[in-house]
Formats: structure tokens, sequence, C-alpha cells
């Protein structure tokens, strides 16, 4: 008779690393219905996009016509160029000093989140603010924002690399009143 013999799967440093559950803490766990959508994100994006538009005439709309600057939207231009630093730098600073809101969202009463901090770190508004909406600005890559309305959480594709998502927050108000009964 023949001996069985059992083998082990093996299991190096790769399968435990992957079976390991991540140890972060979760900060901003809310129902569905807390989450932002998509419309009312899109209504405060424009409001912010006026904002924005209105900085930059302001900014450089009297250099650009003293220095005959062409007014390309292309990056390869000078006015293109810091019209890209002014729409960044708007989104990163207010988000990042103003605790998740802009100017739009402060509008439209929705705030920024994220999962893993109690507060959005610097780190989380780069990658959220900074580099997704860089990539996200372009019009094709637009439809990165559509994925908000088929995800639970709300979230577009900037959200999920910095595990991020929106909330109204009259909804955080009315949860903590409730919670001090």
């Amino acid at each position: 008779m023949k001996e069985e013999i059992q083998q082990k799967p093996a299991v190096g440093p790769v399968t435990q690393l992957l079976n390991k559950k991540k140890k972060r803490p979760q900060f901003h766990q809310y129902p569905d219905y807390f989450y932002a959508g998509f419309w009312i994100r899109l209504f405060a994006y424009l409001l912010d996009l006026l904002c924005i538009s209105a900085v930059t005439g302001i900014l450089l709309g009297l250099p650009a016509n003293l220095m005959e600057w062409p007014k390309d939207a292309g990056l390869i231009s000078v006015y293109g160029s810091l019209s890209v630093v002014i729409y960044l730098a708007y989104f990163i600073l207010l988000t990042k000093l103003n605790h998740g809101q802009t100017i739009g969202k402060m509008a439209f009463g929705i705030q920024v989140v994220c999962f893993n901090e109690e507060k959005l770190s610097w780190q989380t508004v780069l990658v959220r603010e900074g580099a997704c909406r860089f990539v996200l600005r372009g019009s094709f890559f637009m439809l990165g924002y559509l994925v908000t309305i088929f995800t639970a959480n709300k979230q577009h594709i900037g959200d999920y690399f910095s595990d991020t998502s929106v909330v109204t927050i009259n909804l955080l108000a009315a949860r903590e009143d409730f919670s001090q009964l």
C-alpha cells in the first residue's frame, strides 16, 4: 500500500502579505445616504470653476495683456501653465486649509473626508486635489468623475487613490445632534 502524502500549499512572504488584513483605523464610515452624489458635486465643481476663472482673470489678465501673452489653454504657453498652477493651488490650498471644503463645496454643504485619517493630511490632499485633478481635468479623463454614480461611497477615481469621499454636512450635523441626546 502506498501512503498518500498530503502536501500543504507553499506559503511564502507574498502570500502572507496578501492574507494580512489592513490594520489602519477607520475614522469615517457613514451610511450610503450621507455621501454626496454626482449632481451636487458637479454643481459645486462648476461654482469652483467660476471662482478659479475670476481669480485667473484678476491675477493673469493684466500681466497677460501688458506682456501680450497669447491666452492659450495649453500647458506650453505661459498663460496656460500659470492657469493650471492657479487651478491646482485653489483646490489644494482650500481643501487642506478649509477642512475639506472649497467655495463650491461650502455653498452646497458638502465636505471631503478621508476614511483613514481624522483630518485630511497634506499627502492625501496632494494626491486627491493635485495629482488626480491634474489628470482628470482633460476632456477624456473627466469620465473618471462618472464613476461616482455607480459606487457605494460615491467615489470618483481620485477618491479611490486617496481613500476619500464627499459627504453632506447637514446629515453629519444631524447625526451628531442625535447622538448627543
